[in-house]
């Protein structure tokens, strides 16, 4: 690893001036929004989205991915910024641990990175719960707007894993739940608004619930999302960091793939288009999930156009989907996904397909990075990567960042810049003035490969209130599992004839987009069997935190 730049060196070899960044500590910290009004004007960089294909549970490396894309672009001589999500304590104390990259591809200072960073995660967290405390504090004092205790509909928040905490009975004795922070409204409002004035105006339009005549309640009429936004002011500067070869990265937000929108902020986006040649940013788990969400509700939002997608795929992964053997979360691998298995693989490729055809629906070229592990066999690597090309991509490679930093992904950043002089012609996948159900089947069938969908009652019904309140041009957020196309997580593969069921739908008005909750997905999870965090310490004699991965 290289010796750290200093924060006001990265800002100022970056463009950015020096009272447009507020340090925290000597390494990391916050971008005025200022910036971004005096950068304005500049010409935008070439947009590059990472996703994946449906992963193990340990993950297919598509962090490390972006982080060594970024890196492997600037050994070519391409002025390049990684933009990316903060990690979520949840993950990090539950099964898959840290989520800054690996080996020598990672954004540091890693320790921070994984624990608080600069606070934003509490901050949504405290915005989100004051708004819960007002409602019921309101109904307390008298309920001058007459709001109807069993139809409100905004749960409170944590930023841990904490499943008994999916229903709970308040000392009212109304119920309520918890959702993960990263899973609130809050944080997709963080990560969606593009300034401060456009913060304040979608907190002001979340929807807290009905009156009892039957009339939407928002935050804006319980007069708390005022001091909400001041509670966000210094969350909503994007955090400036770098990679392990001082490659400038952007952290900010932290939604997740698949109950959330999955994707870093818009204004960290902005930012990096207008101070860099290339930026390459990663949507959460696969092209089902956080790459739909990208370009179907963040691109929606922003106005800014990808100019290509990376999907990452492993010969693990892809072994997984064509029956090579189980993978159970918090488990290792079984041999018959790690080592030779030509079999499994090339049943497996049909999943790999199916993501490649899900980034050329909108438009976009893809390329396959073929994310290889140590012991992968070689020949295995090639049949893939060859593979790749005949399934639709415009190019594919073997990228080995963890091993070898951005000198293990020149070879993917030559073939990203290869497929970015191709012709992008982006689009969404459906017109707003489409129905909220057409919307929901229109990504079942044509991303998930469903037959249908099928809305239990109180879905429907919730459906038909969203349309009647004047939000059926929303987006839709889809809720489900990562480890599979469908909604079942054991469906390997690319299933077919299956219909995915939706018991759910959620008004996310200040967000702007609808939240459909398919099958059993929870909006909290819960801890495994041994969960990450027990590896966790604190070195007393060194004070280094130990056991973060």
């Amino acid at each position: 690893m290289t010796t750290l730049k200093r924060i006001g060196d990265l800002a100022a070899a970056l463009g950015l001036l020096d009272e447009e960044v507020i340090p925290y500590g000597r390494v990391k910290g916050k971008i005025e929004l200022a910036a971004l009004d005096r950068l304005r004007d500049r010409p935008l960089g070439r947009y590059i989205l990472v996703t994946a294909i449906n992963p193990t549970p340990l993950g297919e490396g598509k962090t490390v991915t972006s982080i060594g894309l970024a890196m492997g672009l600037n050994r070519l001589g391409h002025r390049t910024v990684v933009t990316l999500r903060q990690p979520s304590l949840g993950p990090v104390f539950g099964i898959k641990g840290g989520a800054s990259g690996g080996g020598r591809s990672q954004v540091v200072p890693q320790e921070d990175i994984n624990l608080h960073l600069t606070g934003d995660a509490h901050a949504v967290a405290s915005a989100h719960n004051l708004l819960a405390a007002f409602i019921d504090n309101h109904i307390s004092h008298g309920n001058a707007l007459r709001i109807d205790p069993d139809r409100i509909t905004w749960p409170r928040v944590m930023g841990l894993n904490d499943r008994d905490l999916r229903q709970v009975t308040l000392q009212s004795g109304r119920r309520t739940q918890f959702v993960i922070t990263e899973a609130s409204e809050v944080m997709a409002i963080l990560a969606l608004a593009s300034d401060l004035g456009d913060l304040r105006r979608r907190l002001g339009r979340i929807l807290v619930g009905m009156t009892q005549d039957n009339r939407p309640v928002l935050a804006e009429e319980l007069r708390c999302a005022g001091a909400m936004a001041a509670l966000l002011r210094d969350a909503m500067r994007p955090n400036l960091l770098q990679t392990s070869e001082g490659t400038p990265a952007i952290l900010h937000a932290g939604p997740f793939g698949n109950i959330a929108h999955g994707n870093c902020s818009i204004v960290a986006d902005a930012l990096a288009l207008r101070l860099a040649d290339y930026v390459v940013t990663e949507a959460g788990f696969g092209s089902d999930l956080g790459a739909e969400k990208f370009f179907n509700i963040k691109c929606r939002a922003s106005g800014l156009r990808p100019s290509a997608a990376v999907i990452v795929a492993s010969l693990r992964a892809l072994k997984l989907h064509g029956g090579g053997g189980p993978a159970k979360p918090g488990a290792p691998l079984p041999s018959t996904l790690t080592g030779p298995n030509r079999e499994a693989l090339v049943r497996g490729l049909v999943n790999l397909e199916q993501h490649i055809a899900n980034v050329r629906a909108f438009g976009v070229p893809a390329v396959v990075a073929v994310n290889a592990f140590g012991d992968d066999p070689k020949d295995e690597l090639d049949y893939v990567r060859e593979k790749a090309v005949e399934c639709g991509a415009v190019a594919s490679a073997i990228s080995t960042p963890w091993a070898d930093g951005g000198a293990g992904a020149e070879a993917l950043a030559s073939a990203v810049l290869q497929a970015c002089e191709q012709p992008a012609a982006y689009s969404p996948l459906y017109e707003d003035t489409a129905s909220i159900a057409q919307k929901i089947d229109t990504i079942a069938r044509r991303i998930y490969g469903a037959q249908g969908v099928s809305f239990e009652p109180a879905a429907a019904g919730q459906i038909e209130q969203a349309e009647q309140l004047g939000y059926g041009r929303f987006p839709i957020c889809m809720a489900k599992t990562q480890y599979s196309l469908s909604h079942d997580p054991l469906l390997l593969g690319r299933p077919t004839g299956f219909t995915l069921p939706v018991r759910e739908l959620r008004i996310l008005a200040g967000a702007g987009f609808l939240t459909a909750v398919c099958g059993g997905m929870q909006l909290m999870p819960g801890l495994p069997r041994r969960p990450a965090g027990e590896q966790v310490d604190l070195d007393p004699d060194t004070g280094r935190i130990v056991g973060l991965t």
